[in-house]
């Protein structure tokens, strides 16, 4: 998750931004209908009207939060173990490594836009809304990648990685020996099934 910045003499946070970091930190820990406001201002150290100053419900503080976590998942994912790299199977692959290591971490919750997916049904809510956009760029994504490797069917390699990956969000929280642990040798073995050799 993105990290607060740290106060210093010269610019303390503004209230907004504690708002944010401490939503952040419980809507993950603890999913977002389970957080009521007054637990957000409490560990914010703010007033509600405070919060409202700042956003107008509950409902826009949730899709500010997934703003923010959708910009941390796109560092993470486009500098996999803050390393980039120019060959497509290698960034996948490095991606997959460094998350299903992070997955069997304790405090581990799997992706909070996938989360925020399932929280709430309606697509209508501004949370999901951000979620979904964030799932159709990542599968865009997957699958311009799967191109780049010269798979034949790249829409389907893609839309494979993509499910491997929802896998190790949902997989990670049971174990530290779960499926996760699997997930390079399978993203390996669905890679090399899928590009055509020289």
């Amino acid at each position: 998750m993105k990290k607060a910045v740290e106060p210093s003499a010269e610019r303390p946070l503004r209230a907004a931004d504690r708002i944010r970091a401490s939503a952040s930190e419980l809507f993950y820990r603890e999913g977002i209908r389970a957080v009521g406001v007054d637990e957000v201002v409490e560990r914010a150290g703010v007033t509600k009207p405070s919060l409202y100053r700042s956003f107008a419900s509950k409902d826009d503080l949730a899709a500010a939060y997934m703003r923010d976590y959708d910009l941390d998942f796109w560092e993470k994912f486009e500098n996999p173990g803050g390393k980039s790299y120019s060959d497509p199977r290698e960034h996948v692959l490095a991606y997959i490594r460094v998350l299903s290591t992070r997955a069997v971490r304790e405090g581990y919750r799997g992706c909070g836009l996938s989360n925020a997916t399932i929280e709430y049904p309606a697509r209508d809510n501004p949370a999901r809304q951000v979620a979904e956009a964030h799932k159709k760029l990542f599968r865009k994504r997957l699958r311009e990648l799967a191109s780049n490797m010269g798979a034949r069917h790249p829409a389907v390699l893609g839309d494979a990685l993509l499910l491997l990956i929802e896998g190790i969000y949902s997989t990670g929280q049971q174990s530290e020996d779960g499926p996760a642990q699997s997930a390079l040798t399978v993203a390996k073995m669905l890679i090399d099934a899928s590009v055509a050799k020289g």
